[in-house]
């Protein structure tokens, strides 16, 4: 007993260690937000409100704000609708090549965000030249690369969810008359729900605070909230970026806690 219950503190000693350098970070960043002074020092000076009302007046953040708002709903938007007929299609169907398929659907997760960037950023240059059309720089261009975020994510939750389903319940279903559109409109789509929420969630995330590959292809003129704070920090040193980021904090904390109470994130994540 007293071996099990040594093994037991060990192992919450070593988590809760764990969580304590995650949260780190986000704690200091947080403090951070709330000095008074312009130039951050410690111990602070003081503390206020002044750098959060200052996030709402700068131009670059708002309209980097808005951008990345734009361009992650609609790459969510069309990353579910093409990832889940790929999950149907990787984990209910048995073709040749379906496990190179699932390989490079999950790809993007494994690529370096700098690689993925400069792959898309050559891509799009030669697809420009071939096609005449203008797709570097271009609104379309971006979202289709965030996509790109967005299809892992959705492939990996909801094939979880399709994987641990009774197809049963399907089958049941069409004996008793439903044909399969009616039978995936109430049967499968009801249950994989949670694993489709959950990706939206991740895919959106992912595609607001991405980074290295908008660098690459934002155009003139455009700018996103991660290059806005990015190009920010280039001129100025101050609690702006720190409020910018807690409010970043917040936002998403707020869409984890209201997804979890409707959908368990636990059960599909």
């Amino acid at each position: 007993m007293k071996e099990i219950r040594l093994g037991r503190l060990t192992l919450n000693c070593m988590a809760s260690i764990s969580m304590a350098f995650i949260l780190l970070p986000l704690f200091f960043v947080t403090w951070l937000a709330f000095f008074q002074q312009e130039i951050p020092s410690f111990p602070p000076e003081g503390y206020t409100f002044r750098w959060f009302s200052e996030v709402t007046r700068n131009k670059a953040f708002a309209s980097g704000f808005g951008l990345s708002l734009q361009v992650g709903l609609l790459a969510t938007a069309i990353g579910l609708l093409l990832g889940v007929p790929a999950s149907l299609a990787v984990v209910r169907s048995n073709f040749i090549g379906q496990q190179w398929i699932n390989t490079l659907l999950l790809a993007p997760l494994v690529v370096p965000g700098v690689v993925l960037g400069t792959s898309l950023y050559v891509f799009q240059i030669e697809a420009e030249v071939a096609t005449k059309l203008p797709i570097m720089g271009s609104f379309a261009g971006l979202v289709a690369a965030h996509t790109l975020i967005v299809i892992p994510w959705t492939v990996r939750l909801v094939s979880a969810n399709l994987s641990g389903m009774d197809r049963s319940i399907e089958e049941a279903a069409q004996n008793l008359g439903a044909n399969r559109f009616v039978t995936f409109w109430r049967i499968t789509l009801p249950a994989i729900r949670p694993g489709i929420v959950a990706a939206a969630l991740f895919g959106f995330v992912n595609s607001f605070g991405n980074l290295e590959m908008s660098l690459f292809l934002v155009g003139p003129g455009r700018t996103t909230l991660p290059i806005a704070i990015l190009q920010y920090l280039e001129w100025k040193i101050d609690p702006t970026v720190a409020a910018a980021s807690v409010i970043q904090i917040v936002i998403i904390g707020l869409s984890l806690l209201i997804t979890d109470h409707y959908v368990k994130l636990s059960r599909v994540v």
